[in-house]
């Protein structure tokens, strides 16, 4: 495999195929900053480094492209990768506009020898994955109505103030993945959808038209309800709860976001620290996720996450963001 993305996120993906995937091995990495792939390449010894992504492509001792690029480079890097006879991972968002979206489905269209995954990892969690077996046995009935938080640590509020420009706004940026949960939960696409929010902390976030902190109510085509918050200023840590309430009961994922099982009995009375960040609290999943992506392509099968997800999810985050910034109803189509 080859990476391309070297940050924060795309550093630990790297991680995990050179050290954690028992079936895969990282050969090439690359990024435009030539200090992070030559840092890795040396700390790890991956035979092949590039500043640029199509050079990387004519490399033919690669089977697979994990992409982990900014968000505006995913649908045009999966295109090409696709194009170039490779297999692709790609993190979310799938594109920052629906037609860059339609144009990677395209591209997937035309490649059906080839595996093509997204990176909505909270399905491989195990908590999440555990809940959605439950409703298939019918452990809550019919689910009805689902309720997503999800709240980055204000520690990190800096690194979202930076990102503004160029994140395609809360919805898009933090709520996809609760989208995605929704419709997997649910199984319905979303009718109608109505979003408010605004800066009630930095207001810095306002020259992008975006917030840091909103909320959406949404219903579904099958008539169930969705409530969603998003927020980046969490005092208390890292917090991603879901709720999925059904006719005979109900399930929560997360409502203490604990880092781990140890109770801290001080001054402050009995504590239960809370995850300091996304990578924490999904470490597991991110292996998961990968294991199955690379066990699709050495067993010739596809994965359950398509391209098709990506779109219909940045479709309801861009019918949010449209929402939010009108003041006004959104139906999808």
């Amino acid at each position: 495999m080859g990476i391309v993305g070297l940050g924060r996120l795309g550093r630990q993906h790297a991680e995990n195929i050179e050290f954690r995937i028992p079936n895969a091995e990282l050969s090439a990495v690359c990024s435009i900053v030539k200090s992070e792939v030559d840092e890795v390449q040396s700390a790890w010894g991956i035979e092949y480094g590039y500043t640029n992504f199509d050079e990387m492509l004519t490399n033919k001792e690669l089977d697979a492209i994990f992409i982990s690029s900014p968000s505006g480079e995913h649908c045009r890097q999966i295109e090409a990768a696709l194009d170039a006879g490779f297999h692709v991972f790609s993190e979310k968002p799938l594109g920052l506009t629906i037609e860059e979206c339609i144009l990677a489905e395209k591209a997937v269209e035309r490649h059906p020898d080839k595996v093509f995954m997204l990176g909505f990892m909270r399905r491989y969690d195990s908590s999440y994955s555990y809940a959605k077996r439950k409703i298939q046995e019918g452990a809550i009935g019919k689910p009805f109505l689902i309720r997503c938080y999800g709240l980055d640590p204000v520690s990190a509020i800096q690194g979202a103030i930076k990102f503004a420009a160029t994140s395609g706004g809360i919805f898009l940026d933090m709520a996809i993945h609760d989208f995605d949960l929704a419709r997997w939960y649910l199984e319905s696409e979303v009718r109608s959808i109505y979003a408010v929010g605004g800066c009630f902390g930095y207001k810095e976030f306002g020259k992008f038209s975006d917030a840091d902190n909103a909320a959406a109510l949404v219903q579904f085509k099958n008539d169930a309800m969705g409530m969603f918050y998003a927020g980046r200023t969490s005092a208390h840590g890292y917090h991603i709860e879901t709720e999925i309430v059904g006719t005979e009961g109900a399930l929560r994922i997360g409502t203490i976001p604990v880092k781990n099982q140890v109770t801290v009995f001080n001054q402050n009375g009995a504590v239960l620290e809370c995850s300091s960040g996304f990578m924490e609290r999904f470490e597991d999943a991110y292996v998961n996720e990968l294991q199955e992506f690379v066990n699709c392509v050495v067993e010739n099968r596809k994965p359950s996450v398509t391209v098709y997800d990506g779109t219909r999810s940045t479709k309801i985050a861009y019918a949010a963001t449209d929402s939010f910034k009108h003041n006004k109803l959104v139906f999808l189509d």
